[in-house]
């Protein structure tokens, strides 16, 4: 490439990055609505909730589904309450005091909300759907049933039941596959005669098949509907049912029955849930831990860049703009993606910085060794660049499969980390290697006379 172009196209770099600057900190108004930094808990202050979903009665070959199906619903739960940009997502933790035992949670980030009662309440809302076979009789429901005639007979009387005695639905009623996962939709509706709530239950194509498989096996038994572990109707089936829809009715009034209606639409969750921890981030933390991690930004490019103008002269002004440009490129993916950022992922990005002025200093190290064998400053720049790339590409690589690896197998806290630094390590890349060079060969003199060589020669050398 002839000097001229580029010349030229370090030219066109320059006014590209002015333009990455101008989007990321002067857009207008309507931009940066559309392109806004979205910020993650920790920096905008809101409500952290971890929740247990106990999938024991789920197959093990099914609980990925089940866990993907309570996010949805959980999803659709929060969103409904106005709440702006909720993260909803599963992952699978280790238990210690369990010995290790893995368990499946869901982790609910909800920015702005920051009383903790509303939102579990928002969470909680959300009824757990089940339908529940009637055992055959045996010694244990015979049992049970004689202590439940105890207990009325007690109440009758006006005393209080035995103390030991606690109602077991389990002895009664065993689980089928058929819960609130398969819900596709709720209505209202009223009975001509009485007058009577009902609520009236479709089910998905899948619900349907499980449905009328359940009503033709089991003909004459009863089918219990069960809210939040209650039951609340106990219809028996008296013949197959394959059009998928079932009733809820005899205990509800209508302002219950439209409420009932409205939190099963909003999602039935399909397996039960327990919170295990909860954790409010004020706004005014939020902002200081922003303005911390900025700070530590800016001066940490300014370290960087302070030190590679010292140490390299013109090869470090070189770096110093190449590294401006990379850390704007970071910054308009990061808007353009809608990358969330938090506290560790504000980290990630300043390490990728050292990360991406790394390669620069291989290749100036470099060109230090080429000119001292002799050879002028743009041989010397080519070899630099030729000879530092093995060395650059392997150690971005190993970088980027310890990020990738850090976000497919680590938790929500450290997500954050591993995709902006596994994106940095990739854009500087393209920093060391491509917007460094065309710079150095911008601005290198065609032939090395005593200013080229106090600025390059004498600048990377010792």
């Amino acid at each position: 490439m002839s000097g001229l172009k580029t010349r030229l196209l370090a030219v066109f770099i320059l006014i590209f990055g002015l333009g990455l600057g101008y989007f990321t900190f002067f857009a207008g108004q309507v931009i940066d609505a559309k392109f806004p930094f979205k910020l993650g808990l920790d920096l905008s202050g809101g409500t952290h909730l971890i929740y247990k979903a106990d999938v024991s009665l789920v197959a093990s070959g099914e609980v990925g589904d089940a866990m993907d199906a309570l996010r949805d619903v959980i999803e659709r739960r929060v969103n409904l309450f106005g709440v702006t940009e909720p993260i909803v997502q599963v992952e699978q933790a280790s238990n210690i005091l369990a010995g290790g035992k893995k368990e499946e949670r869901l982790i609910v980030e909800l920015p702005g909300v920051t009383d903790v009662d509303k939102a579990i309440n928002m969470i909680g809302q959300t009824p757990l759907l089940e339908f529940k076979l009637e055992r055959p009789d045996s010694p244990e429901k015979a049992e049970l049933m004689r202590q439940i005639e105890e207990a009325l007979d007690a109440e009758a009387r006006g005393e209080a039941p035995p103390a030991d005695f606690a109602l077991d639905t389990n002895v009664f009623f065993e689980p089928t596959d058929l819960t609130g996962r398969y819900l596709k939709k709720a209505t209202l509706s009223f009975d001509q005669i009485s007058g009577e709530s009902r609520v009236v239950i479709d089910f998905t194509k899948e619900g349907k098949e499980i449905f009328s498989n359940i009503t033709r096996d089991h003909v004459g038994n009863t089918l219990a509907i069960f809210l939040d572990g209650s039951p609340v109707s106990l219809p028996v089936i008296r013949e197959e049912i394959t059009g998928g829809s079932a009733e809820i009715s005899g205990r509800f009034t209508p302002e219950e029955a439209k409420l009932l209606v409205g939190r099963l639409n909003s999602g039935a969750l399909p397996v039960p849930i327990e919170l295990l921890s909860s954790q409010t981030i004020g706004p005014t933390l939020g902002a200081e831990t922003l303005g911390a991690g900025i700070r530590a930004g800016l001066f940490g490019l300014l370290a960087v860049m302070v030190f590679m103008v010292f140490w390299y002269r013109v090869p470090g002004v070189v770096a110093s703009l190449a590294l401006i440009i990379y850390a704007l490129m970071n910054l308009v993916i990061f808007k353009l993606v809608g990358v969330t950022l938090t506290a560790a992922g504000i980290a990630g990005f300043i390490l990728s910085l050292g990360m991406a002025v790394d390669g620069n200093i291989l290749i100036f190290e470099r060109m230090k060794e080429e000119l001292r064998s002799g050879k002028n400053l743009h041989d010397a720049i080519r070899d630099g660049f030729a000879r530092a790339w093995a060395a650059i590409w392997d150690g971005n690589v190993t970088a980027i499969i310890s990020a990738a690896i850090l976000f497919w197998f680590g938790t929500s806290l450290v997500e954050g980390f591993a995709l902006t630094f596994g994106l940095g390590v990739v854009l500087s890349m393209v920093s060391s290697i491509t917007v460094s060079r065309i710079f150095l060969y911008a601005v290198a003199p065609k032939e090395t006379g005593e200013g080229g060589g106090l600025l390059f020669k004498s600048g990377i050398s010792r």
